[in-house]
């Protein structure tokens, strides 16, 4: 598929006069010293738990205390990739059984408050899953350097509310038509609901240099020209085979490794522009809250 194969059929996705997305509500902002990060995508499997891990990781070893919060509520993954012994904690917090302190994994600098896995009383339970996770945020914030939210993928409302709070969104994308077309669709949304016009993209599973540029180019390109929105890259990870027994151990390894190189790369890129291009997040009514030129492949 040519660059400009590509472009086309991103525009053609484009909705000038969809008035019930174009919904511009006030924004108010949080100045915060601990940094929100939400990892997203359009498409699901594209390896955005793996990215939210790494950067996570990546963060750790710099010294950075971090709270990964898996927000896919009740089909969690991180302490599945991680192979930690699955719990109910969510659930637990959720209904005051437990503090949010005792629901937590805590590995090192990293304190992760996963999700539940098939949970029925959850599935019974009627609750806004975006404003109780911006709740804990916003109960927390202040004890961690960084926030990273493992976002649900797609373009539900939960989502892009959860996307819309954050101070950084980075993209997760794969080298391919239906993960492209779905990560600019979640950009258009933001872009149109909530005025977003900065973003981060990571090209994941990528198999040359040509390719990498190729899709950055594309998307870069496209959401500049049609959003006059900003997509900043921080680079791309190569496609690695890794044996799914040896997968949890190439996650976390504190030497580096073949997987962790493209993340020391992404969060380096991060750190040296995080000082220009932090954009304070959204203020959500009815929310709580407290007081690019593309890369070559390593």
């Amino acid at each position: 598929m040519s660059r400009n194969d590509l472009s086309t059929w991103l525009l053609s996705h484009r909705s000038d006069d969809n008035c019930e997305l174009n919904v511009k509500s006030p924004l108010n902002y949080l100045n915060e010293e601990c940094e929100i990060i939400a990892v997203g995508s359009g498409k699901g499997g594209v390896g955005k738990t793996t990215t939210a891990l790494m950067i996570a990781n990546e963060l750790s070893a710099k010294g950075k205390k971090v709270l990964l919060i898996d927000c896919d509520y009740n089909l969690s993954n991180t302490a599945v990739k991680l192979g930690l012994p699955l719990n109910d904690n969510f659930y637990s917090l959720l209904s005051l059984e437990k503090s949010f302190d005792e629901c937590l994994y805590k590995l090192g600098n990293i304190h992760l408050l996963s999700g539940c896995n098939g949970n029925s009383d959850l599935f019974d339970t009627s609750f806004e899953h975006d404003k109780f996770i911006i709740d804990i945020i916003a109960a927390h914030r202040s004890e961690y350097d960084h926030v990273i939210l493992d976002c649900p993928a797609g373009v539900n409302k939960e989502t892009i509310n959860l996307q819309a709070y954050a101070d950084y969104r980075f993209m997760v994308v794969n080298p391919d038509r239906s993960s492209i077309t779905d990560t600019y669709a979640l950009i258009k949304i933001l872009n149109q609901k909530y005025q977003i016009k900065n973003n981060h993209l990571i090209v994941n599973r990528v198999d040359s240099n040509q390719q990498y540029r190729k899709v950055v180019k594309s998307l870069v390109d496209t959401v500049a020209s049609f959003m006059q929105a900003n997509l900043r890259v921080l680079g791309g990870v190569k496609n690695l085979e890794i044996p799914s027994d040896k997968f949890d151990h190439a996650l976390l390894k504190t030497e580096k490794n073949s997987l962790s190189k493209y993340y020391t790369n992404i969060i380096n890129k991060f750190t040296d522009e995080d000082s220009t291009s932090r954009v304070a997040p959204v203020l959500l009514k009815g929310f709580s809250h407290s007081g690019s030129n593309p890369q070559q492949l390593a």
